[in-house]
């Protein structure tokens, strides 16, 4: 099984939990907080909803072989931005089924070969790494959604694993604007992220990045790899001070990664 299979499996067991949650949300419900402090429920929601509308509209222009119009974004979201609660709620689960269902079917070709531009990029993206952006998002705004009933949700084991394998590869650029390294005055520290399912480097220099197990590390860090996956797009709420040892705190790493 190839990246792209994996993330796009991924991608719909993702859906499918977080779609069967929603789907018994009150209307007072879909109000609550959110894991995100800006956003509601719905809100939330809404953010990925609209995102799987766009990710799928772009597919389609890619697999035509033309470009989707720059400014169909603002449709999209003014649209989106209208609805009531609930018609966010059903159409994040409508658009949600849209997209997996779409990606199903896809066959090896088209997943080895298929690219879609982006204004960030050098280059096209393949599936793997677009189709992982999308993942990225969806599990960690579904925590912000899971975490607003249960304040010990986790992201899944299974997603977890092939987030960590995307953020040291195809979207791993993702960690240069994330992660701010600045609190760290200068500072270069590479940290041993050691988790029960995998060590990993973590590189704090002028940009983060994820790197193979270093030898001699300045700092280990101790921790699920779900924790470190949200450790790491700020969704972390509690990192006890003895999980890190060595030349960098806690409290830094929590500054370096603020969340997004």
């Amino acid at each position: 099984m190839t990246l792209t299979d994996r993330v796009i499996d991924a991608h719909r067991r993702t859906f499918d939990r977080l779609s069967a949650l929603v789907a018994g949300l009150s209307d007072e419900e879909l109000t609550h907080q959110s894991g995100a402090s800006d956003w509601a429920v719905a809100q939330v929601l809404s953010h990925i909803g609209s995102g799987s509308e766009i990710h799928l509209d772009t597919l389609r222009h890619a697999q035509a072989g033309d470009e989707r119009p720059g400014d169909a974004n603002d449709a999209v979201w003014a649209r989106w931005n209208a609805m009531s609660p609930r018609e966010q709620a059903d159409s994040y689960v409508l658009h949600g089924k849209a997209l997996v269902d779409w990606l199903a079917p896809l066959d090896a070709d088209a997943r080895s070969n298929m690219t879609v531009s982006l204004p960030y990029l050098p280059e096209p993206a393949g599936l793997d790494l677009y189709i992982g952006l999308r993942l990225n998002e969806d599990a960690l705004h579904g925590w912000d959604v899971a975490v607003a009933f249960d304040d010990d949700a986790e992201i899944a084991p299974d997603t977890a694993a092939v987030l960590l394998e995307l953020l040291q590869g195809p979207i791993g650029f993702m960690l240069g604007f994330t992660g701010k390294t600045a609190p760290l005055g200068g500072r270069a520290v590479t940290l041993a992220v050691r988790t029960p399912e995998a060590t990993v480097g973590l590189a704090l220099a002028e940009r983060a990045a994820l790197t193979e197990a270093p030898e001699a590390p300045d700092a280990e860090l101790r921790l699920s790899l779900e924790a470190f996956l949200r450790l790491m797009a700020g969704r972390l709420r509690d990192l006890p001070a003895e999980a890190v040892t060595g030349v960098i705190t806690a409290d830094e790493l929590r500054q370096v990664f603020p969340g997004y």
